[in-house]
């Protein structure tokens, strides 16, 4: 029984996804313990000076509002991240696909030429999001989107219809856009004075708990424990969501690209000589 709720909650499976996925977690019980070794100081020397009213109860509920609604606005925006990858994959496939079926009826055109492109997208996109290019260097990536254009606009003197040209275009801006969103995403930051907000409220709450008297109890410990604990959490995660996109940080709250992997390996089976139909059978399977 206990092994079958350790394996769902995920503590089963490798350490180092074990570590990814709850380090933002000890990283706030490293702050929360620091700060209740100065609450300790502060009860032993006599420092507490507020005492407990309605007011402060009033102000930690309103506290929890606010940051309650702010994150309700920040998740926003990741949800609207977490559907990117989708859309990425959906126009490079459809790229992708009108160009091999214009491939099968004109020997001339380099198929394997405007593959390597796309390969080379996903490539600079995975590395213009990692740790080492700040996780907001996509000016490469639009750069190998541009390189289709000339490939494009050689195709309908080579045979391909007006229409189906028209096609690849727009598919073509729809990736850049979604590209650009990235970009966007990850340079600008959300609403700065939310973050203001935020951690001034944080840094008040907390501090008026430490110098809020107490008993010194157990009881009182766990309460100043988990209020500071909900707080300081909230002020990560603000931080931490702000930039979706963020590769190579050593967390799983980054928009998943698995997606993009699957694409990835479609992609280069392709270049290797396997036909689309076979590629499409072995996804499905």
């Amino acid at each position: 029984m206990t092994s079958s709720i350790i394996a769902h909650l995920h503590f089963g499976g490798a350490d180092l996804s074990f570590r990814k996925k709850f380090r933002l977690f000890f990283t706030v019980a490293v702050v929360v313990l620091a700060l209740g070794c100065v609450k300790v100081a502060v009860h032993y020397y006599g420092l507490e000076i507020l005492e407990l009213n309605s007011l402060l109860t009033s102000g930690i509920g309103g506290a929890i509002f606010i940051i309650g609604f702010l994150l309700s606005s920040v998740l926003a925006d990741y949800k609207e991240a977490e559907r990117i990858p989708a859309d990425i994959r959906t126009s490079i496939e459809a790229i992708d696909g009108d160009l091999e079926c214009f491939a099968s009826i004109n020997a001339e055109f380099d198929l394997a030429g405007s593959r390597r492109i796309l390969l080379s997208t996903l490539d600079k996109l995975r590395t213009g999001l990692g740790h080492a290019r700040d996780h907001k260097d996509l000016p490469p990536v639009l750069a190998e989107i541009g390189k289709l254009t000339p490939i494009f606009g050689r195709l309908e003197p080579m045979g391909m219809a007006a229409n189906f040209v028209v096609r690849l275009r727009t598919t073509q801006d729809v990736l850049r856009r979604s590209m650009l969103r990235v970009y966007q995403i990850q340079r600008v930051e959300f609403v700065p004075s939310v973050h203001v907000l935020v951690q001034t409220l944080v840094f008040s709450i907390v501090g008026m708990m430490l110098f809020l008297k107490t008993e010194g109890d157990p009881a009182s410990a766990i309460m100043f424990g988990f209020i500071s604990y909900m707080f300081i959490y909230a002020l990560y995660l603000v931080r931490l969501l702000e930039q979706p996109f963020a590769k190579g940080h050593g967390s799983v709250d980054d928009v998943s690209f698995f997606l993009i992997d699957e694409l990835e390996a479609n992609l280069r089976r392709s270049l290797d000589g396997e036909p689309l139909s076979v590629r499409h059978s072995h996804s499905e399977a």
